[in-house]
């Protein structure tokens, strides 16, 4: 191979050996890691650049514990690894990734890579926290016992891969052993393997201590660990309502600054509607919630990089066991925090097809971070800004919905059990991870990823959808005499007027019903039609006054139907797609749109007469 020829490399590893760090920092890429197993379910492709200007072409794999697969990453691995896929070829060479604190566990792996017969690179990963554990690897030792080259690396530091590149340079001159095609050895003569390469590398790494078990006793305690868990939830929905207060009204009095400097400096017409009833009440309105989301996250990634987030799923593995649920559903239910699309393909880590069926069809009842602005909106206007002891009421009814969210998850999982998957408890098998102190480079860029997201939809699918709403709602102009609002009479009125039908059972006005429809593209975007639909029902003044304009115009009963309506609303369309092609049928996404529809109109029919009944 040329030194002009790109060089396609992947990199092989266990589950939370590092490897998609390394690949960020090698390809400068911002894929999503953490410390723990089932982050990466997909392959992922970046280019490196060399000092001597070579291209390489990095291929991050889904962690796997052997080339025989037990789960459908595991299959994705092995098949990208021995060129298997028809749409491309084998990798020119392999870049095996191992934790250094772990060795007993990852070197079973490289083995069997070895037996491949292509070049191969051992990464060393977290060789310094190895080091400053008082791990010792003699790396020269280890480099002859495997018959490759060993670098150390520590993905987490900026100049962490500088081993790596420099190795990388040197490609050509891998020593590349023959492979072997006699019958693969059991795990217990690989284990043996591993056991006689440490002995002479790395002596006292089968007695190293990754784990702190009193820290552990009360984590993963049956009874403290539990009150842990909620207290740790509690606090962190309490925190998404009182810090997120001085940012939000930052961005609040910005967006009515410049609606009200536009209605002053622009001449009536249809542009200035555009601009201030469209843009501004639209995709601004859903703009201020962007501090809300980042703190809930921030949270979120503390917890993922600390390690905490596994020993919860072995919590609550025999709660999940009861309604269902495997307990590696953990996880992907967990990323359905952020959005219901990364946590069903992480189901591809659950073996059995009956569990992560279950999984992917509880899955949308998680509350997403697209449920947060219209949970935001309603909260911040119908419940009073109170403090029960130290608590904030508001906090209060925020984690109140993320658990009635959970809740209903466990009671559809626990039907889909009994009525129609019929699937016997599997056990949680999942490796713990270390306790970590966080990494500042990754919450950044986890940070960053997640406003750069939610500002990117703002910017894309919300702004083209509130403009297009704001199209609907201002054509065809109001005939001659009328006395109605201008919106009454256009597209998006009349719409309205016969979806109320549907919807008044359950407190809903014709804005609302409008707003639903462009809700189905991205649940947020509902917020933003609210704005559109009620500046232009009213004239345009209300453009950055809506919360207290639904505070006055809707009934309690109304409000709470509407939260009701949310914690069970159908899933948008981009996650119905991710559906059928998970499970490749339409027969799954069907379904799910149909029950989830079922729920949320009998979940706010319920909720709005219990309200009028009560006086509300």
């Amino acid at each position: 191979m040329s030194n002009t020829t790109a060089l396609k490399v992947a990199l092989v590893g266990n589950p939370n050996c590092g490897k998609t760090a390394l690949f960020n920092l090698l390809t400068g890429a911002r894929q999503k890691v953490a410390n723990y197993a089932g982050v990466t379910v997909e392959r992922k492709v970046g280019t490196a650049t060399l000092k001597s200007g070579r291209t390489v072409s990095v291929v991050d794999l889904p962690g796997a514990y052997s080339l025989t697969p037990s789960t459908p990453d595991e299959a994705v691995t092995r098949d990208v690894v021995l060129g298997r896929r028809a749409d491309e070829a084998a990798p020119d060479a392999i870049v095996a990734v191992v934790d250094a604190t772990n060795l007993p566990m990852n070197l079973r792996l490289v083995l069997e890579l070895k037996r491949l017969g292509r070049p191969m690179l051992l990464s060393l990963n977290m060789a310094d926290v190895a080091r400053a554990r008082g791990l010792q690897i003699d790396v020269a030792r280890l480099s002859a016992e495997l018959g490759m080259p060993v670098v150390e690396t520590v993905a987490v530091q900026s100049q962490g891969h500088a081993a790596l590149l420099a190795q990388l340079e040197q490609q050509s001159q891998w020593p590349t052993a023959p492979a072997v095609t006699s019958e693969a050895p059991s795990p217990i003569e690989l284990q043996r393997e591993v056991r006689r390469i440490l002995a002479v590398a790395a002596p006292t790494a089968m007695q190293f201590k990754r784990f702190n078990h009193r820290l552990d006793a009360v984590v993963m305690h049956p009874v403290a660990g539990l009150a842990l868990l909620a207290l740790l939830l509690f606090l962190m929905f309490q925190a998404v309502f009182s810090w997120a207060a001085l940012p939000m009204d930052a961005i609040k009095a910005a967006t009515e600054a410049a609606g009200a400097w536009l209605t002053t400096h622009m001449a009536d017409g249809p542009l200035r509607s555009l601009l201030v009833d469209g843009v501004i009440a639209g995709a601004g309105g859903v703009l201020v919630f962007l501090p809300q989301i980042l703190i809930l996250f921030f949270f979120i990634l503390l917890l993922e990089d600390s390690g905490y987030l596994p020993r919860a799923a072995f919590l609550l593995d025999t709660v999940m066991g009861k309604v269902g649920l495997s307990g590696r559903a953990f996880i992907p239910l967990l990323s359905s925090f952020a959005c219901a699309i990364p946590g069903i393909m992480a189901t591809r880590t659950i073996p059995n097809w009956r569990d992560r069926l279950a999984t992917i069809m509880v899955a949308p009842l998680m509350t997403c971070s697209a449920r947060l602005p219209v949970y935001a909106l309603l909260i911040s206007a119908f419940i009073p800004e109170r403090h029960i002891g130290p608590f904030n009421l508001q906090g209060l009814t925020l984690f109140g919905l993320y658990v009635a969210g959970v809740l209903s998850a466990m009671v559809v999982a626990w039907a889909l059990k009994r009525v129609w998957t019929k699937s016997s408890y599997q056990p949680l098998m999942l490796e713990l991870p270390p306790y970590r102190w966080p990494g500042l480079r990754n919450l950044a860029i986890g940070l960053w990823e997640r406003a750069r997201i939610f500002i990117t939809r703002v910017g894309t699918i919300i702004f083209s959808l509130t403009v297009l709403l704001w199209f609907l709602s201002t054509y065809p102009a109001p005939p001659d005499g009328a006395t109605g609002a201008a919106i009454q009479y256009s597209l998006a009125g009349q719409l309205g007027q016969l979806l109320q039908h549907v919807f008044a059972p359950i407190g809903f006005n014709w804005q609302i019903s409008i707003a639903l429809v462009p809700g189905l593209a991205a649940r947020e975007v509902a917020v933003g039609a609210l704005g559109t639909v009620y500046a232009l029902s009213g004239g345009g003044e209300v453009a950055d006054a809506l919360l207290p304009v639904i505070a006055q115009q809707w009934s309690l009963a109304t409000a709470y139907s509407l939260i009701a309506w949310f914690v069970f609303a159908p899933q948008c369309l981009s996650t119905l797609a991710v559906v059928k092609r998970e499970t490749n049928s339409w027969r799954y996404p069907l379904l799910m749109a149909a029950y989830l529809f079922a729920l949320a109109y009998a979940a706010s029919f319920v909720t709005y007469r219990v309200a009028l009944w009560l006086g509300s």
